[in-house]
This record gives structure tokens, sequence and C-alpha cells, in this order.
């Protein structure tokens, strides 16, 4: 039996950055990966719009609730105005994942629902 692995998908509009966006944004990417439970992350550009999308693998939901309560994450949160033209979250729970084996995949090696 396998168990839920989840996603948080971050898709932003970049704005301006500072010092201090960049020593928020390192903080929470660096307390992210040292989580038991962080399994790996993908980045997207979508070059029509200029939007990024962050994608965060978790193998609990309480993983990544740990870090969506870590308080320099709570500081980006409330100050992301200064630095993004708007955001948007989606967490989802994995219910399948396969590949043919020939691109790294934060799950690649990971049973993942049905086959």
């Amino acid at each position: 039996m396998t168990m839920p692995l989840y996603t948080a998908t971050f898709t932003f509009a970049p704005g301006d950055y500072d010092d201090t966006f960049h020593s928020l944004d390192q903080a929470i990417a660096d307390a992210a990966r040292a989580l038991p439970g962080y399994l790996g992350e993908e980045t997207w550009e979508n070059p029509a719009t200029g939007q990024l999308s962050n994608v965060y693998y978790w193998d609990s939901l309480e993983s990544l609730q740990t870090l969506m309560r870590h308080p320099q994450h709570l500081a980006a949160k409330r100050d992301q105005a200064r630095w993004l033209k708007g955001y948007h979250v989606v967490v989802a729970q994995v219910l399948h994942s396969q590949g043919d084996g020939r691109l790294a995949h934060p799950l690649g090696s990971r049973p993942v629902g049905q086959n």
C-alpha cells in the first residue's frame, strides 16, 4: 500500500525583488529542504505571461503544513505584495505518477497510485 503524497504549487507574477526578498526566499527554501517529508521541487515559467510556478512535493500533509507555519514563510506571505504582482497556491494530493524513467523527477522512484 502506498501512502498519499502531496504537492504545493506556488504560481506568481514576479515583481521587484530586494535584499529582504532574496534573504527570505533562501531561508524558506533551506527550511523546506531540511524538513522530513520534503521530496523535491520543480520550477516552471510561462513565457506568454511571465508567471512562474514552483511545485513542491511532500510525503505528508503534515510536513507541508510545518513549512506553512515556518516564521520566514509567514513573514514572506504577510509582505508578498512588496515583491509580487500576484500569487496563487494549490495544494493537491497526488493520485498517480508514472514515467518511462528517462527524466529525473522528485517522484520518479516512489510508488504512487495504481499503474
